[in-house]
């Protein structure tokens, strides 16, 4: 029976790992190496894995270690939105498994307690695939949280994009327009995230995930994959989105912000149908505008809003096994 090898991430492995992973059926920006190491070195401590058949790459492990009651639980590295096993398009049922039980064997012989994992979603998928999913399951992982990201599947001709969006939805890009708004891509990072950071303490009281300085250094690590889009009001930004090219396949909405005091002139609105026109023109087969659950409770009106530019959910899961 052929067996997986399974070793621990080196530093000397950087380039064929970011290599694998945009040649890989799920690959994404957050698994590369490039956007895993940004952050300080002492912020996670990082356990990744990567696994050979024959001494092939057949799948990689982005993980980190975090501590649970008594337990060292190996799960999806913590600084990325994705996770979970990398593998490779024409990845077979019976590797499927390989790779899942050799990754169980690691865990256990090195006095993991459990481990977790976040794949991304199916729309990443450059080919559909539940084969890693099924042998979650069939090795005794559950469901430790199903959460919902809200997903355009862009399978219309950029001419009817303002059919697809809700009537209240079009009204307010039609009044944007006529207002005088403005939609280009922008390089103002630092206005944009006093506009975001105004907006998210006072609708939520959280600051952002990163900081404007790691915000500015992972548009230089990824200069073409990381675009703010902002909408102008004469000289002034009265909304922006920062959109991350997750893979040829996937765009996705990672920051959404306004200025409250020029929401009455709609700029995320018109916002949203230009991006979505850029999405469409760029060959994206989806726009990911992200969850709007908080582990498994819904955000409503967030909600309501990704659905009036036409978004519906799907499952972003995250996976979970103890080792008793």
């Amino acid at each position: 029976m052929e067996r997986i090898e399974v070793e621990n991430y080196q530093d000397e492995f950087h380039d064929r790992w970011d290599d694998f992973v945009w040649q890989a059926n799920n690959g994404t920006i957050f698994h590369t190496r490039k956007f895993l190491n940004y952050h300080p070195a002492d912020r996670f401590e990082d356990h990744s894995l990567v696994l050979k058949k024959n001494d092939k790459l057949i799948a990689l492990f982005p993980a980190t270690v975090r501590y649970e009651a008594q337990r060292r639980i190996l799960t999806s590295h913590r600084g990325a939105s994705y996770g979970g096993l990398v593998t490779k398009y024409n990845l077979s049922i019976r590797d499927a498994f390989r790779i899942v039980e050799a990754v169980c064997e690691f865990a256990v012989e090195n006095n993991f307690g459990g481990i977790e994992l976040t794949p991304p979603p199916i729309i990443y998928y450059l080919r559909p695939s539940h084969y890693i999913d099924f042998a979650l399951v069939k090795n005794g992982f559950g469901y430790r949280k199903r959460e919902i990201s809200s997903v355009i599947p862009l399978t219309f001709p950029v001419s009817d994009v303002l059919m697809t969006f809700s009537s209240e939805s079009r009204r307010a890009v039609r009044r944007a327009i006529k207002l005088g708004v403005r939609v280009r891509q922008s390089e103002d990072y630092d206005n944009f995230y006093q506009i975001l950071k105004q907006n998210l303490k006072m609708r939520h009281n959280v600051q952002p995930t990163h900081t404007v300085d790691e915000l500015r250094r992972i548009k230089t690590i990824f200069p073409d994959r990381i675009k703010l889009f902002a909408a102008y009001l004469d000289q002034e930004m009265i909304a922006g989105v920062v959109v991350f090219e997750c893979n040829p396949r996937v765009a996705l909405a990672f920051y959404i912000s306004h200025n409250e005091q020029h929401q009455q002139y709609r700029g995320v609105n018109y916002l949203f149908f230009e991006i979505i026109r850029w999405a469409i023109q760029n060959q994206f087969g989806h726009l990911d505008f992200g969850i709007f659950t908080v582990d498994m409770e819904p955000n409503w009106g967030l909600g309501r809003f990704k659905e009036s530019f036409g978004a519906q959910g799907i499952f972003r899961d995250t996976w979970l096994k103890y080792f008793d």
